[in-house]
Parts: C-alpha cells; sequence; structure tokens
C-alpha cells in the first residue's frame, strides 16, 4: 500500500513541473498520509506519532473494556492460585520456624 501512495505522490509531484496545481495537490496528499491521529493510511498500533500504543481513544477503549473483561473471567482462578501459594509459603514458614526453635533448645541443651 505504501508503494502505492509513493507513486502517486511522485506523479503528482512529476506533474506539479506542468501546473503548480500539481504540487498543492501533492503537499495535501503528504499532509493526510503524516497527519497525527484521524486514523490515515498507515496509522497503526505502536506507530512513531508521539500517540503511545493507540492512535485514538476508541482504540484504547476497546482494548481497556477487554482486558477488564478478561481480569473479571480469571480473577477467581489467579486469586486462588495466590491463596493456595500462600498456605503453602506460610507452612513453610512455620515448618523452618519449628526446626529452628528445636536446633536451639537442643543447643542450649547442649551448653550446659
Amino acid at each position: 500500500m505504501f508503494v502505492l501512495w509513493f507513486i502517486l505522490l511522485a506523479a503528482l509531484f512529476g506533474l506539479g513541473f506542468a501546473n503548480a496545481l500539481w504540487w498543492l495537490a501533492a503537499a495535501a496528499l503528504v499532509f493526510y498520509l503524516v497527519r497525527p491521529g484521524r486514523g490515515g493510511p498507515g496509522r497503526r498500533r505502536g506507530s512513531a506519532s508521539g500517540h503511545g500504543e493507540y492512535g485514538e481513544y476508541g482504540e484504547y477503549r476497546d482494548y481497556r473494556d477487554r482486558q477488564e473483561r478478561w481480569d473479571r473471567r480469571y480473577r477467581r482462578q489467579r486469586q486462588g492460585r495466590w491463596l493456595r501459594q500462600d498456605r503453602q509459603d506460610r507452612q513453610e514458614s512455620q515448618e523452618s520456624q519449628e526446626n529452628q526453635e528445636r536446633e536451639d533448645r537442643r543447643d542450649h541443651g547442649r551448653r550446659r
């Protein structure tokens, strides 16, 4: 698609030597192709236009809604996994603490 736009631009520039109105048409085409926002051709997510990842608010809103639906759908699964992991961590921590206390008592008995 870019090649077609470039060919059209080159043709308008070449015709501009015959009539200056073609140069104005070429300038208008360049403006249309590079203007920020408005979703002109070549506007894609992550472009170097300085508008961030989304060219228009509608794209951002769609992304945000999809993300919110995903979060609602999988929140319970993740929450259950986090709770299981927390229980395992607490159990391991408690066992480690009990082992340390046992060793401390044993070491304290040897010192006497």
